[in-house]
C-alpha cells in the first residue's frame, strides 16, 4: 500500500533515540507536521527503559551538557534529574581500600581533599595539554609518566566518556570533554531520580503528542528510494510513504543502519560494548552514584528500587559468564557501600541480577580522524545521531546536539513559516 503525502509539508523522523526525540520535538514546535517512526516497541534508543521499568544502563549528564539539559527543560523533565554527589564523586580504589571524594572541576582541586590522586604539577600540565587537543595519541601513552593520575582519575573518565580503553582511546577526543569541565557548574553530575522512563522518555513522548506529532512504533525503515538528489519514498515495515516535493526526512539511526539505507555513506565501523548489571535490591535513602577503581565495576547507581552497575569498554566482560560476574560485582558493590556508609542491609549473597549487553553501544574513539557524515545527505534528508556530531564523543549530549542541528537544517529547507505554524501564531495572538 502507498500512503500519499498531504499537501502541507510532512517531516518524517526515523529513530526515536535521544537524537530523534530532540529533532522531532524541535520540528513539531516549529509548526510542521511530524511523524516519528521507531522500529522497536519503545522510544529512547540507548537511553531507554526496559519492560520491567529499569533502565537499560546507568546514564548520567554533566552540567556542561547544555543541549541535553535544554531538552529536559523543553519537555518539563529537568526536575527529575538530581545531583546525587554534590560534594564530589565518591571513588573507591579496591587495591588499597582508599575511599575519597574527587571533584571533576579543576578549580576545586585547590582543596587537597578533593584533588584526584597523583595530581602533581607535571601531571596537571599533561592533562592541560590533552585538553588543548594539539596532538592526538592514546590516552595511556599521553599520561604514561603519571600512572597514579591515569589510574585513579583519567582512566575512569576515559572509559565513561569514550567507551574505549586508554590503550587506544584518543587523547584529542578526551580533550573535547576536558575543555567543558572547567567550572563547578559544568562539572555537576546528574542522574534520573526514578528512571529513564518517567524522567526522560515518557515526558518526551508526551511533549511530542502535545505538539501534534504522530508516533509510530514497530515502524522500521526497510529501504528508501531517492531520485534527483532527494528522498522520494520511505519503505516502512508494512507500507510505503511517497514523499511530496515539500516533504523532508531526518534519519536518527545508528551508523550501520544509516549505511544500509544510504550506499556510500562513510560511518564508523568499529564499535565498543557496554555491560550493565541490575540488582533487584529494595533500599532506603537518597539516590547515590559511586565510582570503583581496580575491579569489574566502574560506576554504581543506587536507587531505592535497585542497584545498577556499568562496565564500559567491556570487550571481555560481555563474553564472560554472568554467573561469575554478578557475584563478583556484588562483592565490589558491598565494599563501596561500606566505604561510603550507604544505609540499609547489604547481604553477602547477591540479589537477583539482570544483565543488559549493548554490544555496539558506541563507536570506538581511537586515535585519528573519525568519518564525519554530512548533515544533509540529500536535499530533503538530514542525518542525526551521536556519531554525526564531531565536537564530542558519542554521548547523550552529542545526540541532543545532532538532533538540534538536523532540525535546524530541515527547518531552513522548509522555511520559517508553515500553514500549521501560521495557525498556531494566529490562535495565540
Amino acid at each position: 500500500m502507498t500512503a500519499q503525502a498531504n499537501a502541507a509539508a510532512q517531516v518524517h523522523v526515523v529513530g526515536a533515540g535521544v537524537a530523534g526525540l530532540v529533532a522531532a520535538l524541535a520540528v513539531a514546535r516549529a509548526g510542521h507536521a511530524v511523524t516519528l517512526h521507531e522500529a522497536t516497541p519503545a522510544a529512547g534508543g540507548r537511553c531507554r527503559a526496559l519492560p520491567d521499568g529499569t533502565d537499560n544502563g546507568t546514564h548520567a549528564l554533566m552540567g556542561a551538557n547544555h543541549a541535553a539539559l535544554r531538552f529536559l527543560d523543553a519537555i518539563g523533565a529537568r526536575a527529575g534529574w538530581v545531583e546525587p554527589e554534590p560534594d564530589g564523586l565518591p571513588m573507591l580504589d579496591l587495591a588499597d581500600g582508599n575511599a575519597r571524594r574527587i571533584a571533576a572541576a579543576p578549580l576545586a582541586w585547590r582543596d587537597p581533599a578533593r584533588r584526584p590522586p597523583g595530581m602533581t604539577a607535571g601531571a596537571f600540565l599533561a592533562l592541560a595539554r590533552m585538553a588543548l587537543g594539539i596532538t592526538d595519541r592514546p590516552v595511556g601513552m599521553a599520561l604514561a609518566k603519571h600512572p597514579v593520575l591515569l589510574r585513579g582519575f583519567v582512566e575512569p573518565l576515559t572509559v565513561a566518556a569514550l567507551n574505549t580503553p586508554v590503550a587506544e582511546a584518543s587523547s584529542a577526543r578526551l580533550g573535547q570533554v576536558l575543555r567543558r569541565l572547567g567550572s563547578a557548574e559544568a562539572s555537576r553530575l546528574l542522574v534520573a531520580r526514578t528512571g529513564l522512563g518517567p524522567d526522560l522518555v515518557d515526558p518526551a513522548l508526551a511533549a511530542l503528542r502535545a505538539a501534534g506529532a504522530t508516533i509510530r512504533f514497530g515502524s522500521r525503515l526497510r529501504a528508501l528510494t531517492s531520485a534527483e538528489g532527494r528522498a522520494s519514498a520511505l519503505h516502512l515495515a508494512e507500507h510505503t510513504v511517497a514523499l511530496d516535493a515539500a516533504d523532508a526526512v531526518i534519519l536518527a539511526l545508528p551508523p550501520w543502519e544509516a549505511a544500509r539505507l544510504i550506499p556510500g555513506l562513510r560511518v564508523p565501523e568499529r564499535h565498543a560494548p557496554i555491560l550493565n548489571l541490575h540488582f533487584a535490591r529494595q533500599g532506603e535513602g537518597p539516590v547515590r552514584f559511586l565510582g570503583v577503581v581496580g575491579g569489574l565495576t566502574q560506576w554504581v547507581l543506587v536507587r531505592p528500587a535497585g542497584v545498577s552497575v556499568t562496565v564500559s569498554a567491556a570487550d571481555a566482560e560481555t563474553e564472560a559468564d554472568m554467573a561469575v560476574l554478578a557475584p563478583r560485582a556484588w562483592a565490589e558493590i558491598r565494599q563501596a557501600a561500606a566505604a561510603f556508609g550507604l544505609p540499609g542491609a547489604w547481604p553477602e549473597a547477591p540479589p537477583p541480577c539482570r544483565a543488559v549487553k549493548e554490544r555496539r553501544a558506541t563507536p570506538r574513539h581511537g586515535v585519528g580522524i573519525a568519518p564525519v557524515a554530512p548533515r544533509m545527505v540529500m536535499r530533503n534528508l538530514a542525518l542525526a545521531g551521536d556519531w554525526t556530531w564531531s565536537g564530542l564523543p558519542a554521548t547523550i549530549d552529542a545526540a541532543a546536539r545532532s538532533g538540534e542541528a538536523a532540525a535546524k537544517a530541515i527547518a531552513a529547507r522548509l522555511g520559517r513559516t508553515s500553514p500549521r505554524a501560521a495557525k498556531l501564531r494566529a490562535a495565540s495572538a
